[in-house]
Order: C-alpha cells, then structure tokens, then sequence
C-alpha cells in the first residue's frame, strides 16, 4: 500500500502500517546523528532538557551538507542507521514515533518498536541529492558545534519512504 501522511499522523497510522508499504511524507522531521544521538541520551538520562519535544516525533538520520543557492540543504541521504541503534529504545520509551535511515536494525531496536508502536522508515541510500528537492525548510535547533551533524529541523514535503519494520514486527530485511 501507498499512503500519503504528515509527520504528526505518524504515531497514529503505525499500525496499518506494513513492512513493504510505501510513504509519502510531509511535514517536520529532525535530524540527528551518532554524536547528537549521545548527547540527547545523555541528556534524558541526567533529567535534562533535549532539544526537541520527543513526544512523537521523526528523527531521520543524516547530515544535510550546506545549501547551495535556492534550496534549504545540499545532499541529505540516510546514514547507516544501526549506529543508532544503542540509543534507539531509550528514544523510542521517550515518545520517538518513527525513524527514517538505511539499513537493517538490532533485535533489540525491533523488539522496541513493537513495544512502543512506532516505526523504521528507509529512505534511498546514494541518493542525497534528489532527498534534498523533498525538503523545503532547514534550521540548525541544537548542538552546532557539530556541524553538519547538528540536530536540525527540518519541512519535508511529499518525501518517498518505506516502511523497513512495522509496529507488528514485519520486517523488510528477514523475509
């Protein structure tokens, strides 16, 4: 199936989601990486303020390079998304409703989303360009001093995805 959906309708539709489906999103989504990822754990962990409300929110996990003129960020393909996957269920157990990466995930991160009803979003690895023509606005919102790898939020609009593991445990890469 094909379904059409904002961020915010993410939580809400996971579990009519299936492994397999394809997405087309819109909406706020935030970037965050492996450094980022530590510091917003830590940061849980200590009581502290994260930099975005996690309460169903996307996280997608890669680094835009700078825009070039006319758009809002260079090449923004996924990054590998197991080097996550250590922070992932802390994030999930705290709202975190979707990630989008590339690549498989851990039993552990899988057992996580069924637990929480989120879900694993892939999107097209080698095509950060083309991933770039999809989002509309970029702003640095946390941690700069990471550059490219800072949290950034960010507008997607109609930003093809697949559905790589379901809240039901289907999962794209064991079947």
């Amino acid at each position: 199936m094909e379904y059409k959906l904002n961020s915010s309708q993410l939580r809400e539709y996971a579990p009519l989601l299936k492994a397999g489906d394809r997405v087309i999103l819109s909406g706020t989504v935030y970037t965050a990486r492996d450094a980022a990822h530590k510091r917003i754990a830590a940061a849980i962990e200590n009581g502290e303020k994260v930099p975005f409300e996690l309460k169903n929110a996307v996280i997608y996990y890669a680094g835009p390079t700078p825009a070039p003129q006319g758009l809002a960020v260079g090449a923004c393909g996924p990054t590998t998304s197991g080097r996550m996957d250590v922070f992932t269920p802390l994030l999930l157990d705290n709202g975190l409703a979707a990630m989008i990466g590339k690549g498989e995930r851990s039993e552990k991160v899988c057992e996580s989303i069924k637990k929480n009803k989120a879900v694993y979003l892939c999107a097209i690895g080698g095509a950060g360009a083309l991933a770039s023509k999809c989002i509309k606005e970029c702003s640095v919102i946390a941690y700069d001093d990471l550059g490219c790898e800072s949290v950034k939020k960010l507008r997607f609009e109609d930003f093809p995805l697949t559905v790589a593991v379901d809240c039901s445990g289907g999962n794209i890469f064991s079947r």
